[in-house]
């Protein structure tokens, strides 16, 4: 089931790099960030709150609100590149170096969360990082 989720992120997360670069142009990056973030904050606390969920942040302890703003930084960070990654740039070209989040996420996982490398595991992170530098090389 999960990797139907997955499969679901990787086609919005591609209408969203095709819906940015059209939202981008002609409009600072930084402020077509701040209202992404806006629509995306109604939806999720819609969301919750349809879903009886509110309640949980009571049962929040420190590590979880200090990895959770820090996933949310380094989210803020993300995006606020990402678009002005997409103002400068074509979406054939942002969105597959973006994507190379995919490979340092693996790479970052097993140095800080003790995940196993497996050999299939290294070998598509290197195909990804390969591709990357396959686009990117001129």
């Amino acid at each position: 089931m999960w990797w139907t989720f997955a499969l679901l992120s990787a086609f919005f997360a591609a209408l969203t790099a095709v819906f940015a670069k059209m939202g981008v142009k002609g409009v600072d990056s930084d402020l077509a960030t701040a209202v992404r973030t806006i629509v995306i904050t109604v939806i999720a606390w819609l969301i919750v709150g349809f879903r009886g969920l509110a309640p949980g942040l009571f049962t929040l302890n420190r590590q979880n609100l200090v990895f959770l703003c820090l996933s949310g930084l380094a989210t803020g960070l993300s995006w606020i590149f990402y678009f002005k990654a997409l103002q400068l740039g074509k979406v054939s070209q942002v969105a597959p170096i973006d994507k190379l989040s995919v490979a340092l996420a693996i790479i970052l996982s097993v140095i800080f969360l003790g995940e196993t490398l497996t050999l299939k595991t290294g070998l598509g992170a290197g195909l990804i990082i390969a591709g990357t530098l396959v686009l990117i090389v001129r």
